[in-house]
């Protein structure tokens, strides 16, 4: 959160933060955010996101609210929006890295890699749901448009 503060000020967008420590607190949060009359949210991948991703879906889509995820599955399954790693793009390099492993290369030998593939997900049904519009300039950047 401290990372991004900075940024967001000099865009003039003004940050706060909701902890869910818990599946029962998604629905708080959606209300302290609306509340709050939060224009967007994000939601951080966590292990308690993917397996709460229906709940939190269907939160964004009751209040109305434009949500940004890390992970695709949570567009598919009709959240409006994510940007993150290729997963696809991962799981290949890992393939590489094990192949590398069985051919006599030793692990602490193997570079660290970070990820090159991002890729941005819009999902059109949820934006009509919502009432957003999304720019047409913002869908040309998008790697999969969900109509």
């Amino acid at each position: 959160m401290k990372e991004i503060q900075l940024p967001a000020r000099k865009l003039g967008v003004q940050l706060f933060s909701i902890e869910v420590s818990s599946a029962e607190k998604y629905e708080s949060g959606f209300k302290n955010a609306s509340n709050a009359h939060s224009e967007a949210l994000t939601v951080p991948g966590s292990s308690l996101a993917v397996s709460n991703r229906k709940q939190i879906v269907k939160l964004a889509e009751k209040n109305r609210l434009p949500v940004i995820f890390d992970r695709r599955d949570f567009v598919d399954g009709g959240g409006l929006m994510s940007y993150g790693t290729d997963r696809n793009e991962q799981y290949r390099r890992i393939a590489r890295m094990v192949e590398k492993i069985h051919t006599g290369t030793k692990p602490a030998d193997l570079p660290v890699e970070q990820p090159t593939k991002f890729e941005l997900v819009i999902n059109l049904r949820t934006a009509k749901q919502i009432g957003l519009t999304i720019p047409p300039d913002v869908l040309a950047r998008a790697d999969k448009v969900i109509r």
